[in-house]
């Protein structure tokens, strides 16, 4: 007995002590060196791949990190997303795909580094460029500036963030190499003491390790802050970035493109953007051999899901909502294929490796399936889904219900009113406008229409509008001016309209549907249902080429949006999606409603017109 005791003791101090050298080992340091960034004070080139967590699959994470390592990614970038992780007022998600912890930890297991772009702003085509809906409800708040209730409302959410990231940084023992403070903000601004608190935030919120901005070239001088590495975004002249880089880091380096586009993002009703990789590989081969570091914005851009796509919006331009699509034409795929460009990536990287390395083989393209036609044989029209309405004397914006994102109708009663212009003021962002539940023509803020004739039978009339929230504007002078639904007021003939329903329809979720029977009014929106075997899954394409506006659902998973104009023609369906047996298929459609057949197909249509 006694020399069990002692040996336990024994095995109890090796184990203690040899965990202790095992955690020591792993402690990394990460410093700016006077021309590169020092990795255990060696020079270390990040060759990185922005990728987001939400708008990958949780269960695709780690084989996206596999194929970016294969290319040679050493490290992984990505945004952190406020209106996921607190998408009401101090009620926090870091679950399931918001998740940015085990996103981070998967690098790490993966063998990769990170670096972490909270900001709290993203831009990132995203939804209020990541800011969540309920902002705009808090009193005199200003997104990014030094007004007191917004800087009190970002520090509780940055201290959440802390909790879940600071001890993975790279000075803890973890794999964050750097953390972004602010974003492009000399797109926005030039406040020095907002970015100074921005700093002191990050700080406090656990994030001590190395901070550094990110802003195009153009508005370094607004955007960056004394003591922080200026990381420059587009420019990928070496000469010109590293003396830029000089000028606003005490004439040293290291170098650091925060953001290199080898492509773009698309929007509704203008054709896909593509670049080809001839003319991008070059440039990548002269700024890896310029010893600059390099965030490849996208890498893999995969799905904007549900209804987190953003909008852009100026006075010189429409209102330009984005598609469900982020494929943004790069290396990855937005089924997490490997491209002719990664290809050519790969190539160029493979001749700046250092010596003895060796990339990973290039992942085979993933299984892929086509779904036959689908019936979609149970339906309900939207108008017989209603909830119970909330009554107003004028019209309430989706933020005045509280809610975030979706639809919302709106709904009046007309008694003895003659025929006039109907103007809504100030539309927020595509309506359909109904007559006694027959539709009678559709308003559209892309293309500036916010009116139509009303030709009005005798006697009461119940007018309906039903208004989409297309996406808040992500970019720009005008992230405060981003309410949703009738922001304003209803006319007819200069005349207010009052005595309003509102309807919330938020789509949430489909669970809760009842969808029975079957619906043959033509012209109404509709909510069809059906289901579809599977012998074996993959992944495919939905062909919505037939279908007129609104979402798909497959076994509760939000697919994102289609729209008749393109260029998105499909929406990608992950095999982790799918099951073997009865599969379930929800489409919410706005405008064709005798459409009863959804068609599958193998291979994406993202560059179609109409």
């Amino acid at each position: 007995m006694r020399k069990l005791t002692i040996l336990l003791i024994a095995l109890f101090f090796v184990c203690a002590f040899g965990f202790k050298g095992e955690a020591q080992k792993s402690t990394h340091s990460f410093a700016l060196g006077d021309s590169n960034f020092l990795l255990d004070g060696k020079p270390f080139q990040m060759i990185s791949a922005e990728m987001h967590y939400p708008r990958i699959p949780r269960e695709c994470w780690r084989a996206r990190m596999h194929a970016a390592k294969a290319m040679g990614i050493n490290t992984i970038g990505t945004y952190v997303f406020w209106n996921l992780h607190e998408p009401q007022k101090g009620k926090y998600n870091f679950t399931g795909n918001n998740d940015i912890a085990e996103f981070v930890k998967t690098a790490r297991d993966e063998g990769l580094w990170v670096i972490l772009r909270p900001s709290p702003y993203v831009c990132a085509e995203w939804e209020f460029g990541g800011y969540p809906y309920w902002l705009q409800n808090e009193k005199g708040l200003v997104v990014r500036s030094k007004e007191p209730i917004y800087l009190g409302i970002y520090r509780n959410y940055l201290r959440e963030v802390g909790k879940q990231l600071a001890s993975l940084q790279i000075n803890h023992g973890g794999n964050i190499l750097m953390v972004q403070v602010e974003n492009e903000y000399g797109f926005y601004s030039n406040d020095k003491e907002y970015m100074d608190i921005n700093r002191k935030l990050f700080i406090e919120s656990g994030f001590d390790g190395l901070l550094y901005t990110c802003d195009p070239a153009s508005t370094v001088k607004d955007g960056h802050l004394d003591g922080l590495l200026p990381a420059i975004n587009g420019l990928d002249n070496p000469a010109e970035m590293k003396k830029l880089v000089r000028m606003y880091h005490g004439g040293k380096g290291p170098f650091y493109i925060a953001e290199w586009y080898p492509a773009w993002f698309d929007w509704w009703g203008t054709k896909h953007h593509t670049v080809a990789p001839e003319k991008y590989a070059p440039r990548l081969d002269s700024v890896l051999a310029a010893g600059i570091s390099i965030n490849m914005y996208m890498f893999h851009g995969g799905t904007t899901r549900g209804f987190m796509n953003g909008a852009n919006y100026n006075d010189k331009s429409p209102f330009e909502p984005q598609i469900s699509s982020y494929d943004y034409d790069a290396p990855l795929d937005e089924a997490g294929n490997v491209t002719d460009k990664f290809m050519q990536f790969r190539t160029v990287i493979m001749k700046h490796l250092p010596a003895g390395v060796k990339l990973p083989a290039v992942p085979v393209k993933r299984p892929v399936i086509e779904i036959p036609a689908i019936q979609l044989t149970q339906s309900a029209s939207l108008f017989g889904l209603l909830p119970a309405p909330k009554a107003n004397l004028t019209p309430l914006t989706f933020e005045a219900m509280n809610q975030d994102y979706g639809y919302m109708l709106y709904r009046t009663v007309l008694k003895d009113i003659k025929p006039g212009m109907l103007k809504i003021k100030d539309l927020r962002d595509y309506g359909l406008v109904f007559v006694n539940g027959k539709r009678i023509g559709i308003l559209d803020r892309r293309l500036k229409q916010d009116s139509l004739y009303l030709d009005l039978p005798k006697g009461n009339v119940t007018l309906d509008i039903l208004v989409e929230n297309m996406g808040r504007i992500n970019f720009g002078p005008y992230l405060l001016k981003n309410q949703k639904g009738i922001t304003e007021k209803v006319l007819l003939d200069g005349k207010e309209l009052t005595g309003w329903q509102m309807f919330s329809l938020p789509f949430d979720s489909t669970d809760k549907l009842v969808v029975k029977g079957s619906v043959n009014t033509p012209n109404i929106p509709v909510v069809r249902k059906g289901s579809f075997n599977l012998q074996k899954t993959g992944d495919t394409y939905l062909d919505m080429r037939l279908w007129g506006k609104g979402c798909v659902w497959i076994n509760g998973h939000h697919l994102g949006r289609y729209w008749e104009i393109g260029p998105q023609q499909t929406l990608y369906v992950p095999a982790e999606w799918l099951k073997k047996g009865p599969n379930e298929v929800v489409v919410l459609e706005l405008l064709k409603s005798g459409q009863t057949v959804l068609q599958g197909l193998a291979k994406p249509i993202l560059d179609q017109v109409n």
